[in-house]
C-alpha cells in the first residue's frame, strides 16, 4: 500500500518541480511564502523562549530566597546547639543549590536557544532585504498581465 502512494508522491513532486520551472515566478512566490511563514514561526518561538526565560528568572529568585531563609535557619539551630537539626537543613540547602545549578543551566540553554533564533531571523531578514528588488504584489501583477497577453494573442489567432 505505501509503494503506490510513494509512487504517486514521486510523480505529484516531478510535476511540481516541472511546474516550477516553466513557470519561475511561482517559485519566487512559494519561496518567498515559505520565509514567510519560517518568519512567523522563529517569532512565536521567541516569545515562547521569552516566557520560558522569565519564568525560570521568576523560580531562580523564590529558590534563591528559600537558600537565604534556610542559611538563616541553620544559623539559629547552630546557635541553639541544635546541631542534629542544623546539619539536616544543611543537606536541604545543598539540594536547594543543586536545584539552583540545574534552573542557571536552564536558563542558559533558553538564552542559547534564543540566541540562534535571533541569528535566523536576521538571516530571514537580510535575504528578503538582498533578494530580488521586485515585490511578491509586482511578480503576481506581472505574471497576470502575461496570461492576459498571451491569451489576447490566442483570441487573435483564433479569429484568423
Amino acid at each position: 500500500m505505501s509503494s503506490w502512494l510513494e509512487e504517486l508522491e514521486a510523480r505529484l513532486d516531478q510535476q511540481l518541480e516541472g511546474f516550477l520551472r516553466t513557470n519561475p515566478q511561482q517559485e519566487e512566490l512559494l519561496r518567498g511564502q515559505a520565509a514567510r511563514d519560517r518568519q512567523r514561526q522563529l517569532l512565536a518561538e521567541r516569545l515562547r523562549l521569552r516566557q520560558q526565560a522569565e519564568e525560570q528568572r521568576k523560580q531562580l529568585l523564590k529558590l534563591a530566597e528559600e537558600i537565604r531563609q534556610w542559611q538563616g535557619r541553620i544559623g539559629r539551630a547552630r546557635t541553639a546547639g541544635a546541631g542534629e537539626l542544623a546539619g539536616r537543613a544543611e543537606a536541604h540547602v545543598v539540594g536547594l543549590m543543586d536545584q539552583g545549578r540545574q534552573r542557571w543551566q536552564a536558563l542558559s540553554d533558553l538564552g542559547q536557544r534564543f540566541a540562534s533564533v535571533e541569528q535566523e531571523l536576521a538571516e530571514l531578514t537580510s535575504q528578503r532585504s538582498t533578494g530580488p528588488a521586485a515585490t511578491p504584489d509586482l511578480e503576481a501583477d506581472w505574471a497576470r498581465f502575461e496570461a492576459q497577453q498571451e491569451l489576447q494573442e490566442l483570441k487573435r489567432r483564433q479569429q484568423r
